[in-house]
């Protein structure tokens, strides 16, 4: 059974560690608030400009399609582009887009793909080399950025673009977590490379557009801007789902250190009480004797 010493040691341990993820918590959420204006501010432009590439897709098909769009013709070698965060702290987050990752990697090797990595981050690369080593392409690192922006969106995007074109993988996906709520950040897998064709609702139906120039020239342009475009969202929104679940993760470790505080204050309470009963019976033994 712990001494009254050690009891009290391990309270006031429990505080410092209470105040620390308390602290964590009140600078996650105020950070939350700046994260998640910005992550719903990109949304509307990604999706507008993704109405933008199906209209102009829809009109160029064959040889003439951009290689962006048109893709290599072959769809062995596949390249998942992995979005973690580079701090830990945020509960189950960087384990859900590593568990959504292996999967879609499983599932392509299970139909004879080629697969390898492109890791954004630092805390998606020691469980994925786990199981990986030999298929990591490359590690981006984004720890030595304050905000993570368009400015390194553009520098992935433009190293998978170059890839892209000098033939060494024929499909990209992107992995990354969507912000929900501080209590929700769902992982999700989409294509980035070659640009997904436009489904028939997103193709603007019967409407009559002229471009000028040409819709190729046009989709030359903006084939590589929505690839960052992508990017840049996924940056975002990794952002906010970092702070959404560091939020939750301190203020249940919070929560949790309440309790244990509570647990030996009232084992602290009783040990005390039973010293002291231990204390009087000595004393009283001791008058009696004499």
């Amino acid at each position: 059974m712990a001494s009254l010493k050690e009891l009290k040691g391990r309270i006031n341990s429990v505080k410092s560690t209470q105040k620390i993820t308390k602290a964590k918590q009140m600078v996650a959420a105020a950070k939350l608030r700046r994260a998640q204006a910005a992550a719903e501010a990109a949304r509307p432009y990604a999706e507008r400009l993704s109405g933008v590439m199906a209209s102009l897709a829809g009109k160029v098909s064959g040889d003439s399609a951009p290689k962006l769009l048109q893709g290599t013709g072959s769809d062995k070698r596949h390249l998942l582009v992995v979005v973690n965060t580079d701090k830990g702290l945020c509960g189950g987050l960087n384990a859900n887009i590593v568990k959504a990752a292996k999967a879609k990697a499983k599932a392509l090797i299970a139909e004879g793909k080629d697969v390898t990595f492109y890791l954004v981050g630092k805390k998606g690369r020691a469980p994925i080399k786990r199981d990986y080593a030999d298929r990591i392409e490359k590690h981006f690192d984004t720890s030595d950025v304050r905000n993570p922006g368009f400015e390194e969106a553009e520098a992935i995007a433009d190293d998978l673009i170059e890839r892209f074109e000098k033939g060494e993988f024929d499909v990209a996906h992107l992995v990354y977590p969507i912000f929900k709520s501080a209590l929700a950040q769902d992982p999700t897998v989409d294509q980035l490379i070659p640009v997904p064709a436009p489904s028939s609702e997103s193709s603007g139906g019967d409407a009559v557009v002229e471009y000028e120039p040409g819709e190729e020239e046009i989709l030359e342009e903006l084939l590589p801007r929505y690839v960052k475009t992508q990017l840049f969202a996924s940056l975002l929104e990794r952002e906010a789902s970092e702070q959404g679940a560091s939020m939750t993760a301190m203020d249940n470790a919070t929560r949790n250190a309440g309790d244990l505080i509570n647990k030996l204050t009232i084992q602290y309470n009783r040990s005390r009480q039973a010293a002291i009963t231990t204390e009087l019976i000595e004393i009283i033994a001791g008058a009696e004797a004499l």
